[in-house]
């Protein structure tokens, strides 16, 4: 057994459901924290709290004694400006909580790839260099990545621990109600596709049907977040976080059909978001769930169309270097195929989608 105790922010979303899962079974004891901290993977010691509150936040880490905290968790706002005000105070509010905690060694922060891109209200206004390294310096704009990471750097430097900030693609993995979730979203798109005989089409631009580009497991972040959390080599850094490999929209969307049960369109040479495509998708899932006996979920519960728009119909080459993660030690590697397919096996023994 270990002594390593993680309080991992954002439990219930993608990112620290599957961390839990990993440090659960390397040992840790895990304490999950949301403002409805439920479902929990089991073994998952809950603890609910509003991190906009700080009275509240406070009170319900007093006692708590993390060696690790791990930061998961936003909240999208309007504006940018709102985004910096309403997700700097949750990180405040957090790392307010357990200032006094004795044990904590390590604040590990989760943010993604607008690092580079910019921020929803200026993103891809400035042409980013690919790959993406972590030594490119910010952009000219407001980002509540920044607001987080200044949080992040000025608590450890008062209280003395380490820390390290995790940089991912597109998230790919296990999941329910998440708003980064492509794989659930793909998913449901196609059963939807293959109920109704619409076309199961690439919605995206042309230029991310064509370009390389990547995408991070959920699960390989997790070995990450775990990675640089206990590797002294890995104090005090940045990283980039995707699968290792790289791919284009064009080929992976045929074995994404393919497992689907499903045949790949045409590509029709331009847009056709999934938030048009999908507007009457509340009307048509309930028809699918009761003809397959699927998990009563609604579809605005499972699929996020409108941020798997924001992906795949950037104009935009993104893609990753992994270099420092690989000189400092952390040599894991994941197939994005599989990334999507193991979702999808998963979504299918959930009854989540058809069989």
């Amino acid at each position: 057994m270990t002594d390593k105790r993680a309080l991992i922010a954002g439990i219930t979303g993608i990112s620290g459901g599957n961390l839990a899962e990993r440090l659960l079974a390397d040992g840790w004891t895990v304490y999950g924290l949301a403002r409805r901290p439920s479902p929990l993977a089991a073994g998952v010691q809950p603890v609910a709290a509003d991190l906009l509150n700080a009275d509240a936040t406070a009170a319900a880490l007093a006692g708590l004694d993390p060696t690790h905290v791990f930061i998961t968790t936003w909240l999208r706002q309007a504006t940018e400006t709102e985004n910096c005000q309403v997700n700097g105070a949750m990180v405040r509010n957090l790392l307010a909580g357990v200032h006094a905690a004795p044990s904590l060694q390590h604040v590990a922060l989760v943010t993604g790839l607008k690092h580079y891109l910019g921020p929803f209200e200026a993103y891809g206004k400035n042409k980013p260099e690919t790959p993406f390294r972590e030594e490119q310096p910010r952009l000219p704009y407001q980002n509540f990545y920044y607001v987080q990471e200044d949080i992040v750097f000025e608590a450890a430097a008062k209280r003395g621990n380490t820390w390290s900030v995790h940089r991912p693609h597109t998230l790919i993995g296990w999941a329910l109600g998440n708003a980064m979730n492509m794989g659930v979203t793909l998913a449901c798109y196609a059963a939807i596709c293959k109920e109704t005989g619409r076309p199961f089409v690439f919605p995206g631009s042309p230029e991310q049907y064509e370009a390389v580009t990547d995408v991070t497991d959920a699960r390989i972040l997790a070995n990450q977040l775990a990675w640089a959390a206990t590797t002294p080599a890995a104090a005090n850094e940045a990283f980039n976080i995707v699968n290792g490999d790289q791919f284009r929209w064009r080929q992976l969307w045929k074995a994404i059909a393919a497992n689907l049960g499903v045949e790949p369109a045409a590509y029709p040479g331009q847009p056709t978001p999934l938030v048009e495509q999908m507007a009457d998708a509340a009307e048509i899932w309930p028809r699918i769930v009761a003809k397959h006996g699927l998990a009563d979920y609604k579809i605005d519960y499972l699929a996020s169309w409108w941020h798997s728009d924001a992906d795949l119909c950037r104009t935009l080459e993104t893609f990753t270097s992994m270099t420092k993660s690989r000189r400092l030690g952390f040599l894991d590697y994941q197939d994005t195929e599989k990334s999507f397919t193991d979702v999808f096996d998963r979504l299918r023994q959930a009854k989540i989608i058809p069989g």
